[in-house]
């Protein structure tokens, strides 16, 4: 068995934790309303302040990932992550929560977020990177499927500040894999990545990360891909961490729905997540990634729609079909999305899709914020519901504006960044594939 499935059952685990560790605030938004009196918009801060900086952070730990390595950034990350839940269970006032929960887990998770996925597919696969891009998508949702009853059940029967410590504990524990078995590079063990022929360019190490990501950001934004790829993911973070990943739970608690049976329908849409994800790498691999965006958020959009006369206060087949079919779609747009940002911009395209990765969490951000006020201002959420089917809409427009081709050459799409060549017509081919885009 080649290493490379090691390296990925490793990553495996550690975005099942982090995918984990995110979902709690929605679960404490009703035990914290009743303690501290702090309203739906007060907790949705935090959620927000934390959706932010885990976007705002991925393009940067991509960067530190090629720079120190990536054990040595998701050690830190875990451990950054156990600290600041473990400290929510001192606090008394809103900004300690939006200091731990916002701050510290943010920057945490964010540093696990789609750019470690997408740097260890570049780095370990030439062949199957679609599907293994997949997998790792889907051990988000699997996150979700392993701690939400888990953490509903001890937010229900022994309060919110035992689930954070379990959360500070795991965060720990997941380390220790990273620790003993997570390696850099296949050359490392003498191996070519998994598919490959040839062992790839060096990667450039020199510079620090701060640099080379903005330089990335500035080649990245003046192409037309960048935005149109950043809008629709800004949509997609919108659609679901924001709202459904935020929301889902008090709203269907203010149908009358008890929090662990909202929490064990979440977990649901995760169970379908991964299978929705997993199929969403095997298309990716063989059908067009425009045309499967286009599909999967007009389909979701269409869902969001309906959401708002399924609610009841007990589980019922209309809702259980939308979980079901929600889930399939809740991140299926990863895949696509990673491998738009390698078509057109090669090696650089775990920076890239960071970058890409932060305007999807700052639309999750907004919504989740705006979201929570519009439970305070109209009593229920379904202005937010029918918001979202529209910004789905806007997604597809934008995908339509995806060039069809202009594919980058296969080297570029597994190696990472190598040394810069001299500029003009030979110079290096991501700048052809950035300007083609």
């Amino acid at each position: 068995m080649h290493y490379a499935w090691v390296v990925a059952g490793v990553a495996l685990v550690v975005l099942v934790g982090s995918a984990g560790f995110r979902s709690t605030p929605g679960l404490m938004m009703d035990a914290l309303n009743s303690e501290f009196g702090w309203s739906h918009a007060t907790v949705s801060s935090a959620v927000s302040v934390n959706l932010t900086l885990y976007g705002l952070t991925a393009p940067f730990a991509a960067a530190l990932m090629d720079r120190f390595g990536v054990r040595l950034v998701t050690v830190c990350a875990l451990l950054l992550i156990a600290t600041g839940s473990g400290l929510t269970v001192l606090m008394t006032e809103p900004w300690q929560l939006v200091l731990c929960w916002g701050v510290l887990v943010g920057l945490g998770s964010g540093s696990m977020a789609g750019a470690f996925a997408t740097t260890i597919t570049g780095r370990w696969f030439q062949a199957h990177q679609g599907l293994v891009t997949g997998v790792l998508t889907a051990a988000g949702a699997a996150g979700n499927l392993v701690f939400m009853p888990v953490l509903a059940a001890l937010v229900t029967g022994h309060g919110w500040r035992t689930a954070v410590v379990v959360v500070s504990l795991a965060a720990t524990a997941v380390a220790v894999p990273v620790l003993l078995l997570m390696r850099e590079r296949p050359a490392d063990l003498g191996l070519l990545p998994l598919g490959a022929q040839e062992q790839p360019a060096p990667p450039a190490v020199t510079g620090s990360a701060l640099a080379r990501s903005l330089r990335v950001l500035k080649e990245a934004a003046g192409t037309r891909a960048f935005w149109l790829l950043a809008g629709s993911f800004a949509i997609c973070g919108a659609t679901t961490a924001g709202l459904v990943g935020t929301h889902f739970i008090p709203a269907a608690h203010d149908h009358g729905m008890p929090v662990t049976t909202a929490a064990g329908l979440l977990a649901l849409v995760g169970i379908f997540d991964v299978l929705g994800t997993v199929a969403s790498g095997w298309f990716t691999d063989r059908f067009d990634s425009r045309a499967l965006l286009i599909v999967y958020y007009a389909l979701r959009g269409v869902s969001l729609l309906f959401l708002p006369q399924l609610f009841a206060d007990s589980l019922r087949p209309p809702i259980l079909a939308f979980v079901i079919f929600y889930g399939l779609d809740w991140v299926a747009t990863v895949p696509p999305t990673i491998a738009l940002c390698r078509r057109h911009f090669g090696a650089d395209a775990p920076v890239v899709f960071g970058w890409v990765l932060a305007a999807h969490q700052i639309g999750a951000a907004l919504v989740a914020s705006l979201a929570g006020l519009a439970r305070d201002r109209f009593g229920d959420y379904d202005l937010a519901w029918y918001v979202a089917g529209g910004l789905c809409a806007l997604a597809v427009l934008l995908c339509l504006g995806l060039a069809r081709r202009g594919p980058a050459a296969p080297a570029d799409l597994a190696a990472p960044t190598a040394p810069a060549a001299p500029a003009g017509p030979t110079g290096p081919a991501v700048l052809g594939v950035v300007a083609d885009g």
